[in-house]
């Protein structure tokens, strides 16, 4: 390989280097706390469908107080779904679900998805970047 041939290699190399490290790095799940799994039961209000993150929002009973709070999931990029077998259609305002999530660290009533059972009982993963379900 020549020299001009070798530059544009290592050029092509590094700019494709540079270019996964942001992806890599663009979010973090400090927010929730990862060691720890609750699971929920409640009903879709509201499903985002969209990158960067896909969002649904469940009215369901908080699993300390026993009353009904609005909680916000967030899932993976629409990309990482689709891998996982999710279909931009598969939830809908009204549908039942049971999710295990990992919650905000500050108590607000968000979560991380580690799992979602849908209305007809198939199960799907939110990808291997949030980690799998650990309760059942």
């Amino acid at each position: 390989m020549g020299p001009r041939r070798l530059r544009l290699a290592l050029t092509v190399i590094a700019t494709a280097a540079l270019g996964i490290a942001p992806v890599r790095a663009h979010h973090s799940f400090a927010p929730y706390e990862t060691t720890v799994q609750i699971k929920l039961t409640g009903v879709v209000t509201s499903y985002k469908w969209a990158n960067p993150h896909v969002y649904f929002e469940i009215d369901a009973p908080d699993p300390a107080s026993g009353q009904t709070r609005h909680w916000l999931i967030e899932g993976a990029s629409t990309s990482i779904l689709n891998r996982a077998g999710w279909k931009f259609n598969m939830l809908k305002a009204g549908d039942t679900v049971t999710v295990i999530v990992s919650p905000l660290r500050n108590g607000e009533p968000a979560a991380l998805l580690k799992q979602i059972t849908l209305p007809d009982g198939r199960k799907f993963s939110n990808g291997a970047a949030a980690g799998r379900a650990t309760i059942e």
